[in-house]
């Protein structure tokens, strides 16, 4: 089991995982769309991905973080916005191992701290996340607000 940075060489395998946790939010496959989303992100260094590599050197998993400031903290945070792991390689512990190297990564680049949003009905998710020591926000409302844009979506 390796965890590692995710490079170029991984844009092929990781689309197809980044597709598969696309759908899991109900969106249409765009295998294309999702390769040229993971180039952007790889090509300008604007978040951190980390894959799991299986014994065989297949990708089994990514967590993918963004850096953000915070105002308050006067401190990096980092955003975990992305993590999957491929459902015939569930319940074997790469999600808690993604977990935890995102955290170790955020601390070696001095970040204060990781936020992360997922569906309330993901208790799986939920559980995994609380096993790490990650507190349910009961202080803020967070609010979303959809753009229109015609800007590409990369």
């Amino acid at each position: 089991m390796a965890i590692r940075a995710a490079t170029p060489d991984d844009l092929a395998p990781l689309s197809g995982l980044l597709d598969d946790y696309r759908q899991f939010y109900h969106q249409a496959p765009d295998i294309e769309g999702a390769r040229r989303f993971l180039q952007a992100r790889l090509e300008r260094g604007d978040s951190h991905i980390l894959v799991h590599e299986g014994a065989q050197g297949k990708l089994e998993g990514f967590v993918q973080l963004y850096p953000l400031f915070s105002t308050v903290r006067l401190a990096p945070l980092w955003l975990l916005n992305d993590l999957f792991v491929s459902p015939s390689a569930r319940r074997s512990g790469i999600g808690r191992a993604l977990m935890q190297a995102a955290r170790e990564l955020a601390e070696s680049r001095g970040v204060g701290h990781l936020k992360l949003a997922t569906l309330i009905e993901n208790r799986t998710a939920q559980a995994l996340y609380e096993s790490l020591g990650w507190q349910r926000d009961t202080i803020f409302h967070h609010y979303g607000l959809l753009l229109e844009t015609t800007a590409s979506r990369v």
